[in-house]
């Protein structure tokens, strides 16, 4: 019998992790102040660099803010799919990752969601997609590429947060940073968003009729079109590596 491979930590990586423990036990908040670096001293017998690397560790991941001065400290974050995001983004790019292995990803991933929103969501899910679509239908899509954008990410928002699965939802928002043709320089023309706004339809269409099967088709097509313009005017893309996308409170030179 194998036994399973041994992970070897460093002072400060144990450190973080039982810092991250109490924090976890202690159930606070986002925004709440952990504690100050003179009492984590007092309770761990490491020296105050190593006790520093464990905190920097927990920022790096977004678990806590240091924040120096008056009224600062150690205070409690909440992630952001952003800094996963990020860090995906490095791994594929280091990886040499297309983008179009991107785009294929949210094409398995969008389709489960919109199942799933059209099983699990709620009549006020349902109107905030139709109120997307309205908004989308009052744009000036020649004049606002970057209004139709944002609210093409406000429907397929929904629609992963109606799904109820948030491991999904999850993917899909980091998916979604990183399957951003505006990243890429890819531009939609007036036909392109027109066909946007029908499609949105349809799958709200489905997923008032609580039509699973019905929804997931439709997203499935929807999501493929993305592949399809790049197929048919951006060639080049189809091997180009995935962008770093920048880390939150960061911009990449």
């Amino acid at each position: 019998m194998s036994r399973a491979p041994t992970i070897h930590r460093s002072k400060a990586e144990h450190v973080a992790q039982q810092l991250l423990e109490r924090i976890l036990e202690a159930k606070l908040e986002a925004g709440s102040t952990f504690a100050t670096e003179a009492e984590l001293l007092s309770q761990f017998n490491v020296s105050r660099p190593t006790l520093r690397e464990s905190l920097k560790l927990l920022e790096s991941q977004g678990v806590i803010e240091l924040r120096p001065g008056p009224g600062g400290g150690i205070i409690v974050r909440e992630p952001s799919t952003d800094l996963l995001a990020h860090g995906l983004s490095v791994f594929l790019r280091l990886n040499k990752v297309p983008f179009v292995t991107v785009i294929k990803a949210r094409e398995v991933i969008e389709p489960a969601l919109a199942y799933e929103a059209a099983v699990n969501g709620s009549e006020e899910d349902f109107a905030e997609l139709e109120a997307s679509i309205a908004r989308m239908k009052a744009l000036d899509l020649q004049a606002n590429q970057e209004a139709f954008l944002e609210e093409n990410r406000v429907f397929h928002g929904v629609i992963a947060r109606a799904s109820g699965n948030k491991v999904l939802e999850v993917f899909w928002d980091t998916i979604s940073i990183l399957a951003h043709g505006e990243h890429h320089g890819i531009r939609y023309s007036v036909g392109n968003q027109a066909h946007v706004v029908k499609a949105h339809q349809r799958i709200l269409d489905a997923c008032r009729k609580r039509d699973g099967d019905a929804a997931a088709a439709a997203m499935e097509s929807h999501v493929s079109s993305l592949e399809n313009l790049v197929r048919d005017r951006y060639q080049h893309l189809l091997k180009h590596p995935t962008s770093v996308v920048e880390r939150p409170g960061r911009s990449i030179a």
